[in-house]
């Protein structure tokens, strides 16, 4: 969530944009799709540190197709997961988040929320976009999990 973090609390949802109104066809996203395909051989980190391999407690495929891997992510109050990463960019919903501390694989810390004025933090639920995500760790100090659906990008 390195990448994550940053904009988690400074990037406001996109209210109205739904599948409903998108002007966007099913057949455009498909002929994208299969234009720009991503295998996870491009992925530049080893196979072993992938988010469901490393941090298996946390991260749960509750769909996966050839375009798509959606994941339940949940870190329960006062824990860390294992470093790990995420080759494809993804676009996740956060249910539910209170503070969050990301670190780097070398456990230095990125990102603390806790040095934020309340005012400055997205409140949930909210949507975000997020690259790949190198070799990282977070940490939820709050007294609530924080959820998670995150659906991978694929293609």
């Amino acid at each position: 969530m390195n990448r994550l973090v940053l904009a988690m609390f400074a990037v406001a949802a996109l209210p109205g944009v739904t599948p409903q109104n998108s002007s966007i066809t099913n057949t455009e996203v498909a002929t994208a799709a299969r234009a720009t395909n991503r295998s996870r051989e491009a992925c530049p980190w080893p196979e072993n540190l992938d988010a469901v391999k490393a941090a298996p407690g946390n991260h749960k495929v509750i769909f996966e197709n050839e375009h798509v891997r959606v994941l339940e992510v949940i870190i329960p109050p006062h824990s860390k997961e294992p470093v790990h990463t995420h080759c494809w960019p993804s676009t996740l919903y956060i249910q539910q988040i209170g503070d969050i501390v990301d670190r780097d694989a070398n456990g230095q810390i990125i990102f603390d929320s806790r040095q934020l004025k309340e005012s400055e933090k997205q409140k949930p639920p909210f949507v975000l976009w997020t690259a790949t995500e190198s070799p990282h760790s977070d940490e939820n100090p709050s007294d609530s999990p924080i959820k998670i659906i995150q659906v991978e990008n694929k293609d």
